[in-house]
């Protein structure tokens, strides 16, 4: 294995990582973990990545996959853990509670210096957009790489700078675009509109649809590499958020009609299972004796959670026939009360890899194709998707033709069917204007609350940048 050489370089009350050798992040980054606790390693602020690096296809290859194991093992933003965008976006809404008060996120009282929200969302989602700008600019430089390993790998780093800058921008707002690896460039960086963030994030997928392969033989088979089609999917979400209705509508169906590669799994267990032919996109995990991070936080592990719970909210939008309670929603007692958790990862602790952390699956683009439909006002094509998950759950189909009732019966379909999924709820509320008024009622909720802070020591080192409202 490679060695790393690491040179400290400080500027602005911030620290860069030069390495003159390149190893896989994974390998400093996996940590043996026990059944209870985990040993945190600091991310590092950006990763310079070596030009050597990509002298051959190999090497070149082993930084994005080294960016995927990074993703995976992540106790803040991708991983599934405490500090990720799916928890921290799950108690910010009205799915999950904390056993551990008090909780900013699921309070509504976050701050511009709290250290989560500066570390995990945005420091680590801006890693990794940094890593993909390095990425980019060595294919361009390279002329040692073979056409299709520069081909795939620069639709891969496209991808993962709109998905990340998707997730900056909901959770933040107007935010730096950050598309060169100039660290005095994006040091002064102005926050840049929410439209124009968007509209790079629709030019990194249109690329990289065109640059993916169209199947998973990068990652032998497996689904934990994107490829043409997620992003195709990331782009019918996008067109959804920026309510292009037709361009979500096309793209949700052009992957809807690839059934030799994708299909709803009709055993709700089998949904999160390990390249489940559902899943478009998942995370392969890296951490030894553990399969996914959501398990290993959601699931209990005595008769009384300590962690987070299911909200009253949340369980009561299930009907008792929804065989979706039954299977992805657990309970625990302690004789005198009863408390219920997200199941839909059923492994906490195994050696054996069964389930993959789930980034995209199609349930979402039937959703996504459902309501661009409806807006369009094809009624028949939206009750037909709708039902197709309402189906699935054991649950009537929707027959209403009226758009308010047939939009509010999709929005309640995203809540039962995507819940505790990469902050969906949160950013469903959000988009359709609904959060004040099913929110409204949390302690501590204020209507400036929809946006989280610019954390303070962005706003120290870049005076560019203002903060949001009510900060």
């Amino acid at each position: 294995m490679k060695t790393i050489e690491i040179h400290r370089i400080w500027r602005n009350k911030g620290w860069f990582l030069f390495t003159s050798q390149w190893i896989l992040w994974i390998t400093v980054l996996v940590v043996n973990v026990s059944c209870d606790d985990f040993v945190d390693i600091p991310a590092p602020k950006d990763e310079l990545v070596s030009p050597s690096v990509f002298t051959d296809d190999e090497s070149a290859n082993a930084v994005v996959r080294g960016m995927y194991s990074q993703m995976a093992s992540s106790l803040g933003f991708a991983g599934g853990y405490y500090n990720s965008v799916t928890v921290t976006s799950s108690l910010a809404a009205d799915e999950l509670f904390s056993f551990r008060p008090p909780n900013a996120f699921f309070e509504n009282e976050l701050n511009p210096d709290d250290q989560a929200i500066e570390r995990y969302l945005w420091n680590e989602a801006y890693q990794y957009i940094y890593t993909c700008n390095v990425i980019l600019e060595q294919l361009a430089l390279s002329d040692q790489l073979s056409a299709e390993v520069v081909q795939q790998l620069e639709g891969e780093a496209r991808f993962i700078r709109a998905f990340c800058y998707f997730y900056l921008t909901n959770l933040f707002g107007d935010v730096p675009l950050h598309l060169v690896s100039d660290y005095e460039a994006n040091a002064t960086a102005e926050r840049a509109p929410k439209d124009q963030v968007y509209q790079q994030i629709i030019e990194d997928l249109r690329l990289a649809k065109e640059f993916l392969a169209m199947d998973y033989s990068w990652s032998e088979g497996e689904r934990v590499r994107p490829n043409k089609w997620a992003a195709i999917a990331l782009l019918a979400r996008v067109y959804l958020y920026t309510e292009n209705w037709e361009q979500a509508q096309q793209m949700a169906s052009a992957v809807l009609s690839n059934s030799r590669l994708y299909e709803l799994e009709p055993d709700l267990t089998a949904v999160f299972l390990k390249n489940s032919k559902e899943a478009i996109w998942q995370l392969r995990p890296v951490r030894p004796r553990l399969n996914t991070l959501e398990a290993f936080w959601f699931i209990p592990v005595s008769s009384r959670p300590t962690s987070v719970g299911i909200t009253d909210t949340l369980l009561s939008a299930f009907s008792t026939e929804d065989q979706r309670l039954t299977q992805w929603i657990g309970s625990v007692s302690d004789g005198e009360q009863t408390w219920y958790y997200p199941h839909k990862f059923k492994v906490r602790i195994s050696s054996e890899l069964i389930e993959y952390s789930m980034v995209i699956r199609l349930a979402e683009l039937y959703l996504i194709r459902a309501e661009a439909s409806a807006h369009l006002n094809d009624f028949s094509a939206a009750q037909q998707d709708i039902n197709r998950i309402r189906s699935r759950a054991g649950l009537e189909d929707i027959t209403t033709t009226d758009l308010q009732q047939l939009l509010d019966a999709i929005y309640s379909e995203r809540q039962r069917e995507l819940f505790t999924e990469w902050g969906h709820r949160w950013l469903d509320l959000k988009r359709t204007q609904r959060a004040d008024q099913i929110l409204g009622g949390k302690t501590g909720w204020e209507p400036t609350d929809v946006l989280y802070p610019i954390p303070l020591n962005e706003l120290l080192r870049n005076t560019q940048l203002e903060q949001n409202p009510g900060y």
